[in-house]
């Protein structure tokens, strides 16, 4: 197919896919039942960590998870007591259990006494920078800033790169004394050629700005432009069949690999094409 109308049916799917009722099936529906920012970061992160296997079954695993703290998760991060964890074991969902996820809580707690956002967490030395990050984000939230201020890398971090902000994300992750070996499994980085696909995925959910419906666009430090293409087992067949990855195997520079291209088409939101190679996917068109 030539470029110009690879393109076309790719917007296409794009807007067919790109929309409210593509929430019920999907785990981003998930954090799509809160309001508050934290909650909603929370919610999704999980979902995203959370999802391999069938989506009905991921689903419901988050909503069984997310009861057991109230479906308040900002909250109780913040405010568990010994007896609140305990409502915690026995969790499980295929190799993550409830040793995983009192280190996600621990990690939640100790992050959010720090930053108001999760953001702040996938930034190097973004913490460093506290009064100016917050300052940002509370001038882009009141509408002061254009979005193009708040997407100025210059504001907090300088040069911005995904690969190195995975990186710093895993290593901050685990900063906590003590973390549980097993549980490193549950975060990958480009360090380990990984193609970050959940990490990428909860990215593009809370960076992502339009008006569709389904993608948040809450934070505003990291660019669309910035995000790298999930990269699962349909998007990997589907972007092969359309010659848009040439990489045998597929790790981290298949992840790469693929923006670039999806870049051809769309410089400053490339990721918008995981609508469209994901659908086409897992409707079972190619």
């Amino acid at each position: 197919m030539e470029f110009n109308d690879l393109k076309d049916f790719l917007d296409a799917k794009v807007a067919q896919y790109n929309q409210p009722n593509f929430i019920a099936n999907d785990p981003i529906r998930i954090p799509h039942q809160y309001t508050l920012k934290q909650d909603i970061e929370i919610a999704a992160f999980f979902a995203a960590i959370l999802a391999w296997g069938q989506r009905k079954t991921i689903i419901n695993k988050c909503h069984e998870l997310l009861s057991r703290m109230d479906n308040q998760p900002y909250q109780f991060m913040l405010n568990h007591s010994d007896t609140d964890l305990k409502r915690l074991l026995d969790f499980k969902h295929r190799t993550f259990n409830d040793t995983d996820l009192l280190y996600f809580v621990a990690f939640f707690k100790q992050h959010y006494q720090q930053s108001n956002s999760l953001e702040t967490a996938f930034i190097p030395n973004a913490l460093s920078y506290r009064a100016d990050y917050i300052s940002v984000n509370e001038q882009a939230e009141g509408g002061l800033l254009s979005s193009s201020t708040c997407y100025s890398n210059d504001l907090v971090m300088g040069n911005f790169n995904i690969e190195s902000s995975l990186n710093h994300f895993r290593s901050y992750f685990f900063g906590l004394p003590d973390f549980p070996r097993r549980t490193i499994k549950h975060i990958s980085s480009p360090k380990q050629k990984s193609t970050c696909k959940r990490l990428n995925m909860f990215l593009r959910w809370m960076v992502r700005k339009d008006n569709c419906g389904v993608d948040f666009g809450i934070w505003n430090i990291i660019r669309p432009a910035d995000l790298i293409c999930p990269c699962d087992v349909h998007v990997d067949r589907v972007a092969r069949y359309f010659g848009l990855i040439e990489r045998k195997q597929t790790d981290w520079l298949t992840a790469v690999e693929l923006t670039a291209r999806l870049k051809e088409f769309d410089e400053e939101d490339p990721v918008k094409y995981d609508f469209a190679l994901f659908g086409l996917g897992v409707e079972g068109e190619f």
